[in-house]
């Protein structure tokens, strides 16, 4: 299937490795040219050469920290200059600490905040204004399964990510007549580095081992197994291609079945 995506100009936050990686290799794997941020210079020189191996029309990489608003300001310009515009936006980021909802605190509300909401926002901001001119453009937040069926051991994820959902859904609706899509793509039990951080978690608070614990996660899971970012990222070019035109204001599971409710 052809999606559409030879020479479209993607932004991936966070794409050197995890979810975020997984849409750009889908994408790369479709001709589009990309842009990826992350930490590390290192990890994005090779991740750019990489995914211009696979069939990225070109790939480049910028430092940029979702925890400093004027990264976000950066990070857009220098997309712009890189690829003329972005007509793809993937919205990505870490999460935050586990916790229960009684662990919660203003200081981790504040921090999360900015990673979560207010710089996914702020870039947003700069970017899909342009698309709405050209009428075209895909907005897609890396989400969570959290924010329908909420994690015990996530509440503070359950709590902002829940806010940049109800921010996609009203703006959804206010640009789809533009040609521009927004729509989250919740990932189930993915195999990432997060996942190893929540298990280890999870393993510690049954008191059994990291490998019981995953096994128990992925016993949960009507497909019968972990998912791989590889589950995951076809889903995320799909979504960014002519093909996912009439879906928006969304929320899209890749996750073997586990959130077993009904919306």
């Amino acid at each position: 299937m052809d999606l559409g995506l030879q020479g479209r100009r993607a932004l991936v936050m966070g794409g050197t490795k995890g979810l975020g990686r997984s849409i750009a290799d889908a994408l790369a794997g479709e001709g589009a040219a990309l842009v990826i941020s992350g930490r590390d210079q290192g990890r994005l020189d090779q991740a750019a050469a990489e995914l211009k191996a696979a069939g990225a029309a070109s790939a480049a990489g910028v430092v940029a920290d979702v925890a400093r608003s004027a990264d976000m300001d950066k990070l857009a310009d220098a997309a712009l200059a890189a690829l003329g515009g972005v007509d793809i936006l993937v919205l990505n980021h870490g999460g935050p600490p586990p916790c229960t909802a009684s662990q919660i605190t203003e200081e981790a509300l504040l921090e999360w905040f900015q990673h979560i909401v207010v710089s996914p926002i702020r870039i947003a901001n700069r970017l899909i204004p342009a698309m709405r001119e050209r009428g075209w453009g895909r907005v897609i937040v890396v989400g969570s399964t959290g924010m329908q069926h909420p994690i015990p051991t996530l509440a503070l994820s359950n709590t902002l990510r829940a806010s940049i959902w109800g921010w996609l859904k009203t703006l959804s609706g206010e640009v789809a007549k533009d040609g521009v899509t927004m729509n989250i793509l919740a990932p189930g039990t993915i195999q990432t580095d997060r996942v190893t951080q929540t298990t280890t978690v999870r393993a510690k608070q049954k008191g059994v081992s990291f490998e019981a614990a995953l096994a128990e996660a992925a016993a949960e899971i009507p497909a019968g197994r972990l998912g791989t970012p590889a589950d995951y990222g076809p889903m995320g070019a799909f979504l960014a291609s002519e093909k996912g035109a009439y879906i928006t204001g969304s929320m899209i599971r890749v996750d073997g079945g586990r959130v077993r409710g009904m919306v």
